[in-house]
């Protein structure tokens, strides 16, 4: 399965290429946060507690997954794509994505998860 994902996966690049597509621009995420205000608002909601989070104080949480390599990532709690419209919808409420999920929602602001999404697929 994987090796048909990456076959499709550089099947797009070529094609893209061919006409003409700056596939370098693709690679880049394009956000409708500020990641700058993202870390800080990861800072300010303690998310670090419970996670591993690069440039973030602290980072000691064991609870949760490291978000090392965040915007490497295929999918979002094994299940989601891990596109900037599904981060931002985890990060609001994470139980009515996947109800059995330990993280729970915690008081974030629309603006405030779009920039924490912001910075999360900075995450390389």
């Amino acid at each position: 399965m994987m090796r048909v994902a990456a076959l499709v996966q550089v099947s797009t690049w070529l094609l893209l290429a061919a006409c003409g597509a700056d596939i370098e621009s693709r690679q880049e995420p394009q956000t409708s946060g500020d990641a700058r205000r993202g870390r800080a608002a990861l800072e300010r909601h303690d998310c670090d507690v419970c996670h591993v989070i690069p440039g973030v104080r602290g980072t000691a949480g064991r609870v949760g997954p490291s978000l090392k390599d965040f915007a490497h990532r295929p999918h979002l709690a094994g299940k989601f794509a891990t596109g900037e419209g599904q981060v931002i919808r985890w990060i609001l409420d994470p139980p009515a994505m996947a109800p059995r999920t330990a993280m729970p929602a915690v008081g974030v602001s629309e603006a405030e998860a779009r920039d924490m999404a912001a910075y999360l697929l900075t995450l390389k």
